[in-house]
């Protein structure tokens, strides 16, 4: 039994390590193109209308997005906004830049949560001896990501994160997986992956030889979940779990 042992957990990010829940997603766009606006204009910047603004960015990201459903790669919303401000003439510092796509994604920070007890979950999960990282569908680039994290106080739990928009081909293709469990240095079949979609993370992990929990989310509520999948409903089971399969 040993050389079955889980050895590692890799989680995805969004509905899973934390929590959004259904959003309005226009109304985020727009709190999220004022924020930068606002920025742009208080720093002096050649911005158009706010109108024209707003159509331009929700035009890019949706172009974007077309071209990544067709190869299978995200795109990395820090270069697209630049790429933007650019052809506008912005002139920004990197830092500057960095905090552009911050606001673009605040309000989406805003509305987030997680478990209360998550911190003193992954310490559990660390103890036992299991090594953690993310592996998470985005094109959200790892500068607003990463301050999420740090401001949940559980980013140091992971120092092995793979987004999507850095690799070559996004979940469920099994190549992320296996990248994932070199990465972390652990054969695939000694993982669990943790997620809350069926078609990405459960059949992606399951590709990838690696042993699925799908956490009940919104995103597969009333979903036809394959047979013998384990189910979770929060994050603060899997050290009882854990130790189950490892015992």
């Amino acid at each position: 039994m040993a050389e079955n042992k889980i050895k590692a957990i890799l989680f995805d990010l969004g509905e899973t390590l934390i929590n959004f829940g259904k959003m309005d997603i226009a109304a985020l766009f727009t709190e999220a193109g004022r924020l930068s606006y606002a920025y742009l204009k208080e720093h002096a910047q050649p911005v158009p209308s706010f109108r024209r603004y707003l159509w331009s960015n929700l035009l890019s990201i949706r172009l974007h997005s077309l071209f990544a459903g067709v190869t299978g790669k995200d795109f990395d919303s820090l270069i697209a906004i630049r790429k933007y401000g650019i052809r506008k003439g912005f002139d920004l510092t990197d830092q500057q830049w960095n905090r552009i796509n911050w606001c673009w994604y605040k309000p989406l920070r805003d509305k987030a949560t997680v478990e209360p007890d998550i911190q003193t979950t992954l310490t559990k999960l660390q103890q036992a001896g299991v090594k953690l990282g993310i592996v998470s569908n985005t094109f959200v680039n790892s500068n607003a990501l990463d301050r999420h994290l740090e401001e949940e106080g559980i980013i140091d739990f992971f120092p092995m994160r793979i987004y999507s928009y850095q690799f070559s081909k996004r979940k469920p293709h099994k190549s992320i997986f296996l990248a994932a469990a070199n990465k972390i240095d652990t054969p695939p079949e000694n993982i669990m992956y943790v997620g809350d979609r069926i078609d990405n993370d459960v059949k992606g992990s399951q590709k990838a030889n690696m042993i699925p929990v799908l956490k009940t989310a919104y995103t597969n509520k009333n979903k036809k979940i394959p047979p013998g999948i384990l189910k979770i409903d929060l994050i603060s089971q899997l050290p009882d779990i854990l130790n189950e399969f490892n015992s």
